[in-house]
């Protein structure tokens, strides 16, 4: 993974934040870096310690030990002249129910002294629009889908305009249209130099939105860095595709390479009789250019070579232990 930015470059910065509650820790010494301007997925299983670390951030939560910096400023303490700059969904949008979803926004808006009041209507109105909840903005909130109970809670972190914009679970409740929508809507924020901070269990809804990313595993931080890097960080392994299997396997066991057994190992390529034969690239492993040349000198007919490197969802599971959602 790449260094971390210099702590003025980051939007959100933590050192060694650790929560516990008595003798249980659900964050331990988490260190985060969030560049500005970034689309940051803040990745993991459910009860990985996600939404304690979003509360921490935002101030609703104190941490037990360790430092946050948000906006450049520290957290707690300076939350009076962070949190105005900072627009956040978390844990879910609570609303009153026999308020229509415009009624709502105009109150929450109101409430925040920094406000404009004389341009309440407008950006409230195109808040809604933005969400998809334009026709629906004089509905009672009681009537309201969870997914639309979602949207509106979209379209209050967005009625001001924010350097940063924190979302737990945006697309919860969400179907394929609506998270489209979201994801499209990140997009054009992040375009106009929001920097957006998303946590989710769904791997399939990071690697689509997201620039950059931290994995949690059981309160504690497995990985971070660009989509890249964390797909670049696991192991990989190289494919032959040969007629000549049995010699192929000989001679990546002479270069200290291990073939693997099992299904894959020696399968018939797709229109022919060739052997696709597979071996993981351990630290230390030769440069694929010396493995191809030690084929054709031992008269392996070489027809396909690849270093293959682990799929996204592949480097998660091996980073956490478990699996995760993939489907959106």
């Amino acid at each position: 993974m790449s260094a971390a930015s210099p702590e003025g470059d980051l939007a959100i910065h933590t050192h060694r934040l650790t929560k516990a509650f008595g003798q249980r820790k659900v964050v331990h010494g988490l260190d985060l870096a969030v560049p500005y301007g970034s689309v940051f997925g803040f990745l993991g299983p459910n009860g990985s310690g996600k939404t304690t670390t979003i509360r921490m951030l935002l101030g609703l939560a104190a941490p037990t030990s360790g430092s946050i910096t948000v906006l450049g400023r520290p957290m707690p303490s300076a939350a009076l002249e962070v949190l105005p700059g900072v627009g956040a969904l978390v844990e879910g949008p609570a609303f009153y129910p026999f308020l229509s979803g415009r009624a709502n926004l105009m109150r929450l808006d109101a409430a925040n002294r920094r406000a404009d009041p004389a341009t309440r209507a407008r950006r409230v109105d195109r808040a809604l629009d933005t969400v998809g909840l334009g026709r629906a903005a004089r509905l009672a909130v009681h009537a309201y889908s969870l997914g639309m109970k979602q949207r509106l809670g979209i379209a209050n972190a967005l009625a001001v305009r924010h350097q940063l914009l924190v979302l737990d679970e945006p697309t919860n409740g969400l179907d394929p249209q609506g998270t489209r929508e979201v994801r499209s809507l990140i997009a054009s924020l992040a375009g106009q130099g929001t920097t957006v901070f998303v946590s989710s269990h769904l791997l399939g809804e990071i690697e689509q939105m997201c620039t950059h990313a931290a994995v949690m595993s059981a309160g504690n931080r497995v990985a971070q860095g660009t989509l890249a890097e964390l797909r670049s960080g696991g192991a990989g392994r190289v494919r032959v595709n040969t007629p000549d299997g049995p010699a192929a396997r000989a001679v990546l066991a002479g270069l200290g390479l291990a073939p693997e057994d099992g299904a894959g190992a020696g399968t018939l390529a797709e229109g022919g009789d060739d052997a696709v034969v597979r071996a993981p690239l351990a630290a230390g492993a030769p440069e694929p250019e010396r493995i191809v040349a030690a084929l054709v000198d031992a008269g392996v007919r070489v027809r396909g070579f690849a270093v293959e490197r682990p799929s996204l969802e592949e480097r998660f599971v091996e980073l956490t232990g478990e699996g995760f959602d993939v489907a959106q």
